[in-house]
């Protein structure tokens, strides 16, 4: 089984700063930041007025309008980006009745953390006011946070292992993983797999106020995602969607695809502490990255660039400082770290797939995008963050980690492929 060898060739971005991966690996290397007052609904009453909102997406580019009246936001926009993977990849939009890519042998594992709460919650509405003859019989299938793998399947053709899982902020990171052992373990060839997410809605933004999760600096958007600054004051909902393309080794050589990187490695753990605050000291993420490492059969001084959760909440950058250190001992202090979030955003279920694909573009170009919005040093986050500024090095190695609520830890563990 591990003789499988898993690579990446294909990805594809719908994100708060660009809707395709060029436009968002451009703002990211540049420090341009996607978040600004919310435009969808009155958020004048709301604690917090800011999200990193999707701009110009047009679903007539993917769809036509009498199915996109059938799908929620976050499907159209895993759609849009697995799109734009298959392109990348080199795969048809119609799977069936290839003779290099047996449909059977491609599974899907696009989640999204909440699903489509935008339907949930008109339909909620309309149950109240008009009552329960008047609700959509589209409501559950929009509803539903499978739906994302369960629509690309339909769109492909994909006949492959097909599911959604919802581990919080880290669905993406986890679907990308689960991947990774799909085909490893010979149940399929290529696995469409990432996150989407589109929860910038009242009730989702109500929620995460009511947690006292997000930034309250509605007078500078700009500014306000500010991963490992000391004066960080909570997360910046955003949403979109990170799809990337993972395929074995010989049967991307065999149909002449561009190898974009290897998938090495895969870590997965839970807290067992606390249903939203990271374990003190970071222990079940210190632990993944572990089990990620042994799986890649690397070590931790080989690690070059990390994209690290980093939220900008308090307690997650903290916790996630002591988990780098505890496991990369002198080594933390050398290695690359940025978050990217300062930029995009918390996009929830989608940030693992976004951020999986940060690590493979640093990779293919040897750039560490910046940690933007980085003004003033944390001395309990005290690695080097690249604050504000691209940094030219070679990536060999880079490390995508995210968590969830809940407990959920995943790291995934991309490599130079040589």
């Amino acid at each position: 089984m591990n003789d499988r060898r898993v690579v990446v060739t294909g990805y594809g971005v719908i994100s708060c700063v660009g809707n395709n991966v060029p436009d968002f690996w451009d703002a990211l290397i540049n420090g341009r930041c996607g978040i600004g007052a919310i435009t969808r609904f009155d958020a004048s009453e709301y604690r917090t007025r800011i999200a990193g909102e999707v701009k110009g997406f047009d679903f007539s580019g993917y769809m036509s309008p009498k199915d996109a009246k059938r799908l929620d936001l976050f499907c159209q926009y895993a759609i849009a980006a697995a799109d734009e993977a298959m392109a990348t990849a080199g795969l048809p939009q119609d799977l069936r009745g290839g003779d290099v890519v047996d449909p059977n042998r491609v599974g899907v594992i696009v989640s999204s953390g909440i699903g489509g709460l935008y339907t949930m919650s008109e339909q909620d509405r309309v149950l109240l006011e008009r009552g329960p003859g008047r609700i959509s019989p589209f409501l559950i299938p929009m509803m539903i946070g499978d739906l994302a793998s369960g629509n690309i399947s339909i769109r492909y053709g994909a006949g492959g292992p097909n599911l959604g899982l919802v581990t919080a902020c880290s669905t993406g990171t986890h679907s990308i993983g689960e991947s990774f052992w799909t085909i490893k373990r010979d149940d399929a060839d290529i696995m469409i797999c990432g996150g989407a997410e589109a929860t910038i809605v009242p009730l989702g933004v109500a929620g995460f106020c009511a947690l006292k999760a997000l930034s309250t600096r509605n007078d500078d958007p700009q500014h306000a995602s500010r991963p490992f600054d000391l004066d960080r004051d909570g997360f910046v909902m955003s949403e979109g969607a990170g799809v990337m393309i993972l395929e074995e080794y010989e049967h991307a050589k065999k149909r002449g695809a561009k190898i974009l990187a290897e998938l090495v490695g895969y870590g997965a753990t839970g807290d067992a502490h606390h249903v939203t605050a990271p374990h003190p000291e970071g222990e079940g993420m210190a632990r993944a990255l572990k089990m990620a490492l042994r799986h890649a059969g690397l070590n931790p001084e080989d690690i070059d660039y990390i994209n690290a959760h980093g939220t900008s909440t308090q307690l997650n950058d903290k916790f996630e400082t002591m988990a780098i250190k505890s496991v990369l001992k002198d080594h933390a202090k050398k290695v690359a770290v940025s978050s990217t979030k300062g930029a995009t955003g918390h996009a929830l279920g989608a940030a693992g797939g976004l951020e999986s694909i940060v690590c493979v573009k640093a990779i293919e170009t040897g750039i560490i995008p910046p940690t933007i919005n980085y003004e003033t040093p944390d001395p309990l986050c005290d690695l080097d963050v690249t604050p504000n500024q691209p940094k030219e090095r070679e990536v060999k190695v880079a490390v995508n980690q995210n968590l969830g609520f809940g407990g959920h830890n995943g790291v995934l563990i991309f490599r130079k492929f040589e």
